[in-house]
């Protein structure tokens, strides 16, 4: 009986023309090769949604199977890589290019967006962007906002602390043996008519402190039970998981993205959070000399 030999598709047969796309805030640059690395074309298109379909419709124009490779996915590409995603078109994310690279071809928006295009055809990218269209980009958005409004709150609590080290005695004798809440409330209770002098521009600074502080604790409880939704929606296995709470949820949901399955195994992950163990070292490492 005839073995049968099981190959891999070749690059050419997955994908006949290769963008690579160097990403701007106002514009983007895009050149595209061929499968075997010939320079077919480059274009330059605004970052708004007319540019993402002049560039969809220009890539089929040169390719019935292109692959996109973008540099910037989670910033300025960000709105080019969900755009092309969503209209089922491949992406791979692509690192900056290094300095010495940089060095050696020089910089220019189309050099980059071609280097971007070698990389993928060279095999040094290959990985799928996250997603950005779902629950866990909703998840991303309010939980950038929640973790801003916490060190806002934490940064005016200590401004209230700083004060109290300067403030007049009466006040500061007043004030400093308070537990935080106590604190927060009795300075955001303050009333000053006129600030005449420094015990009552003291007072002043503390009640727009503590008001702040209360009014940052709001917004981040009511971003919390948002989070709670949806990280429930996103993934209730997760939550129910020992020891992960809504904020826990929150920071591995946005680390995995919308399409978690683009990790392919727990390594992989760990790659991701930079916690891999790497080769850290080279030459003669066996210190027990004769």
């Amino acid at each position: 009986m005839a073995k049968t030999t099981l190959t891999q598709p070749t690059l050419a047969e997955q994908y006949d023309v290769i963008i690579g796309v160097d990403t701007h805030k106002d514009f983007h640059v895009a050149v595209a090769l061929s499968a075997n690395g010939g320079r077919l074309a480059e274009c330059r298109i605004p970052a708004k949604q007319q540019g993402y379909s002049d560039l969809r419709s220009w890539a089929l124009e040169l390719g019935t199977k292109p692959i996109f490779a973008i540099e910037g996915t989670g910033s300025f590409g960000a709105g080019l890589c969900r755009e092309l995603m969503a209209s089922g078109f491949p992406v791979v994310e692509i690192n900056r290019t290094d300095r010495s690279t940089r060095r050696r071809l020089g910089k220019d928006d189309a050099i980059d967006a071609e280097a971007a295009a070698r990389a993928f055809i060279a095999g040094l990218a290959t990985i799928e962007p996250k997603g950005g269209h779902h629950v866990v980009e909703m998840i991303r958005l309010l939980k950038g906002n929640k973790d801003s409004a916490t060190n806002s709150r934490t940064r005016a609590i200590n401004q209230i602390k700083a004060i109290l080290v300067t403030a007049p005695a009466l006040l500061r004798e007043q004030l400093e043996p308070m537990a935080n809440i106590n604190l927060i409330a009795t300075c955001a209770a303050f009333r000053i008519a006129v600030v005449d002098c420094p015990f009552a521009a003291a007072k002043k600074a503390l009640r727009y402190l503590a008001r702040r502080v209360l009014q940052l604790e709001k917004e981040i409880s009511e971003l919390l039970e948002d989070l709670d939704q949806l990280t429930q929606q996103a993934c209730p296995g997760l939550r129910k998981t020992y020891g992960i709470a809504v904020d826990g949820a929150a920071t591995l949901l946005v680390a995995a993205g919308d399409n978690p399955a683009r990790l392919r195994s727990d390594a992989a992950f760990a790659a991701l959070c930079g916690v891999s163990p790497l080769p850290a070292s080279s030459g003669k490492t066996n210190l027990d000399y004769p």
